[in-house]
């Protein structure tokens, strides 16, 4: 049943991700139908030293240090229907799937990746374009940690994982139809310590592209850009999620131990934004939330692990940070790094210093849903699911 929740739980972050990018109402149109074009793209990189699986603590005593990526990528090509579309540059999105290869099959796997994404210029010059891509989706098909089988793999916890992909790339446009791209990027694979454990994969790796546009080049229309006025708003927004913790001393079966204890995690944000530019918001945000996890204690009944309640005190925990938002209609990556100020100190306590990475949707003018990470130095904490509404003046 565990096993089934984690899966359901990374396959709803994924499909409301892609749900961001539809809206069927008569005023957007998310995907341009004949603007299409499919795309090629190959990896090869290295995976950082960020624990003791990838540093040589496996099975052959290696350092792992290489990676290879295969991908395909269905893009549709904004033109400018929307002023937002102007703004932004005309950026292009889509969906893709990738081949992940580490170059450890018997304890990694190849894991498939499924991901949506938005590339956008940052100038065109010409022929040339330099262009950001972000990309977040959902991996499978990996040989996660066992206690018995895999005992080695302590990167991945779970036989699903979320990915996400930022890129810097140098674009050309070779023919009408054909483009040719080259960059660097940087991939990370984790399941947001929903299940343990869990410490991931980080990669930075070159990569090339070949695209082909099933479309002659478009004409981008250019609209009258109203004037631009900086306005306030103040967001309120609460979410949950859980932590899996695993202990190292109980008398339990070796698959009991290692599937650890789930505790929930519930907490209420305020943010104070100011929209500096049409695609851009800065702000100041606190959050206070109740960790269950903090100090918490566990009992072995019917040699069953189980929870059981510690004082309340210590389990709450107040964090504040500035705010930077990118907006993409009704879409946003939200990036807040945070500080905690005020939480009781604990047994193998994270880091004062964390960071949110946020991707947004606004299911209207006011509301919105949300799936946050909260991380620390490179490493996954745990998983917010948001809702929210904001106050616009």
């Amino acid at each position: 049943m565990r096993k089934k929740a984690t899966s359901l739980i990374i396959f709803l972050s994924f499909t409301s991700f892609l749900f961001s990018q539809t809206d069927t109402s008569n005023v957007h149109i998310p995907w341009n139908w004949d603007k299409l074009s499919i795309t090629g793209s190959y990896k090869n990189g290295r995976l950082m030293p960020t624990n003791v699986f990838v540093r040589g603590s496996n099975t052959n005593s290696v350092v792992l240090d290489d990676y290879q990526q295969f991908s395909l990528q269905l893009t549709s090509q904004s033109t400018g229907d929307h002023l937002w579309e102007q703004l932004c540059n005309y950026p292009r999105w889509g969906v893709a799937i990738s081949a992940n290869d580490f170059f450890d099959k018997a304890e990694i796997g190849i894991p498939i990746g499924v991901y949506g994404f938005i590339s956008s210029p940052f100038f065109r010059i010409n022929r040339f374009s330099l262009n950001y891509d972000l990309g977040f989706g959902l991996s499978f098909n990996w040989k996660s940690f066992n206690p018995t089988t895999n005992q080695y793999n302590v990167a991945i916890g779970a036989g699903q994982a979320f990915m996400s992909n930022a890129a810097l790339q140098l674009e050309y446009a070779l023919t009408n139809r054909i483009d040719i791209m080259g960059g660097l990027g940087f991939s990370h694979f984790s399941n947001g310590a929903i299940k343990l454990p869990n410490f991931g994969f980080n990669v930075v790796a070159p990569k090339v592209s070949v695209k082909y546009n099933f479309y002659e080049r478009p004409k981008f229309i250019k609209h009258e850009i109203p004037k631009f006025n900086a306005n306030n708003e103040w967001v309120f927004s609460a979410f949950a999620g859980m932590k899996n913790i695993i202990y190292d001393s109980l008398n339990v079966t070796l698959s009991e131990h290692y599937k650890g204890v789930f505790f929930p995690v519930y907490g209420i944000s305020a943010l104070f934004n100011r929209r500096i530019s049409y695609a851009s918001k800065i702000g100041m945000g606190m959050t206070l939330n109740y960790n269950e996890s903090v100090n918490a204690q566990v009992a072995i009944d019917n040699r069953e692990i189980e929870d059981i309640d510690g004082p309340l005190g210590d389990k709450i925990q107040l964090s504040i940070y500035p705010s930077y938002e990118i907006c993409a209609d009704k879409v946003s990556l939200v990036l807040q790094p945070a500080f905690y100020i005020l939480r009781k100190a604990s047994k193998n306590q994270s880091p004062v210093f964390h960071q949110r990475i946020m991707i947004k949707y606004h299911i209207s003018d006011n509301v919105f849903a949300g799936i946050t990470l909260r991380d620390f130095d490179i490493h996954a904490d745990f998983v917010e699911w948001t809702v929210g509404y904001r106050i616009s003046k």
